[in-house]
């Protein structure tokens, strides 16, 4: 599901980010000037009146140390016009209005995208003060009196952003296709896999880091099916990810991760495993995705016979952490192992989709109890009542137990490698969720 995206522009110390956090329900740390910060989230969804949009705290018009001020705040606000599809524009009452805020506003209006106008830390209950009619100044209609420390005003300032959307549709085209999202770090060959798979240039490739900006859907009738195959900018580590086009950039990535039915994470075998490989898969894993792990690269790789063996055996040490999914050794430069890839990929999916009968899965759950005795502690034997599934996309499971406090993570972990062993289940994160009944539970 595609969702429409707000961004949030105003100049420093607004309180951007503190609305962002109060929007977002959630404290999510999005200092983006700290070194070193790993998956830094700049964006998360708001659902209000059963509608979801992307929140952005676009941080971006605040000028680095020694630039020219009026130069960067208009490039990152331009950037941030550009992507949005709305613009929460946030001024501070207790500043008043300023040179720079009218500055912005020149730009908001010249773009002729929906803005509403928001007057910050405007704190005190009750009608505003005198001074907060001098934002009228800025030909943008009626301000919104809001105070994000504390939460006045933000319903009324999410009526005018749902209002400001019209009507923007948030649901993807209907299609049968499976949507695949093509991850990775930079120049692992994304943009060459989509070119070879749709028999064209269909998007560009160079070696240029960051050439790839938005995502791109390309869709593919192939003997296994339709897929839509979306190619991705690559994903830097958050300390790389300097100011400009490229924050948006991986935004789009990890929002094409988010409506993706199954991902496919595109590792350089030259260059082997990385931290920030296991970063991109992590997203993925996360948001209970199927994912292929695609070697590419593999016709320029120096081989023997035990090549291979040996390099997958390596990574099924660097991926441990999602056991789960299957490795293709590929090369987007002569198609090699591409059909296979397709195969894995509707194989992947099938199995990110899977729903077993709760007769079935309680046969398992009696057999795994019998074999390996649930464990006790301090003379309380964990007992485990029936066990089915919630969902599918990840398969979901609930157990039902009578203390939630026994029920150890290693034990979890042994209920899902039985349940693996007889339903497969590959390619697939499994999620286990514990829940007390019986005379335990108050």
């Amino acid at each position: 599901m595609a969702y429409p995206v707000v961004a949030i522009v105003g100049r420093p110390n607004v309180g951007k980010s503190t609305l962002f956090n109060k929007l977002c329900g959630q404290r999510l740390s999005i200092v983006e000037d700290t070194p070193g910060v790993t998956r830094d989230r700049i964006y998360a969804p708001c659902e209000w009146r059963s509608r979801t949009f992307m929140i952005v705290d676009t941080g971006g018009i605040e000028p680095s140390a020694g630039d020219v001020i009026l130069r960067q705040m208009r490039r990152q606000a331009e950037l941030a016009i550009e992507k949005a599809d709305t613009v929460i524009f946030i001024t501070d009452m207790t500043t008043g209005l300023t040179a720079t805020d009218m500055e912005v506003g020149a730009m908001l209006l010249k773009s002729g995208k929906p803005v509403v106008l928001c007057v910050n830390k405007c704190d005190r209950i009750g009608d505003p003060p005198p001074e907060f009619y001098e934002f009228y100044n800025l030909g943008m209609g009626d301000p919104i009196a809001v105070s994000a420390a504390h939460g006045h005003g933000t319903g009324d300032l999410l009526d005018a952003v749902f209002d400001a959307l019209g009507e923007f549709s948030d649901q993807d085209e209907e299609t049968d296709a499976i949507k695949v999202a093509v991850i990775g770090k930079p120049n692992v060959g994304k943009s060459s896999l989509i070119n070879k798979i749709a028999g064209e240039e269909r998007v560009i490739v160079s070696p240029i880091a960051g050439t790839t900006r938005d995502a791109v859907d390309t869709e593919i009738n192939t003997p296994d099916g339709k897929f839509l195959f979306i190619d991705t900018a690559g994903i830097r580590r958050k300390a790389k990810v300097t100011e400009s086009i490229e924050k948006y950039s991986v935004l789009r990535a990890y929002m094409a991760v988010d409506r993706a039915d199954v991902c496919v994470i595109v590792i350089d075998a030259l260059e082997g495993f990385t931290e920030q490989d296991s970063k991109v898969a992590g997203y993925a894993h996360e948001k209970g995705k199927g994912c292929v792990i695609a070697i590419n690269k593999w016709d320029a790789y120096e081989k023997d016979g035990k090549t291979m063996q040996e390099y997958r055996k390596k990574l099924e040490t660097d991926f441990s952490f999602m056991p789960y999914a299957p490795f293709v050794f590929i090369s987007a430069k002569t198609g090699q192992r591409i059909d296979r890839l397709f195969e894995l990929i509707r194989y992947v999916n099938d199995q990110n989709a899977t729903r077993i009968p709760t007769g079935r899965l309680n046969d398992v759950l009696a057999s795994a109890t019998a074999r390996v005795q649930p464990p006790t502690d301090k003379g309380k034997r964990l007992r485990i009542y029936y066990m089915t599934q919630a969902s599918t996309r990840p398969p979901t499971f609930v157990c039902f137990c009578n203390n939630a406090e026994l029920f150890h993570f290693s034990y979890q972990r042994y209920l899902e490698n039985q349940i693996r062993e007889t339903f497969g289940l590959e390619g697939t994160p499994v999620r286990m969720i514990i829940r007390e009944r019986g005379e335990n539970k108050k």
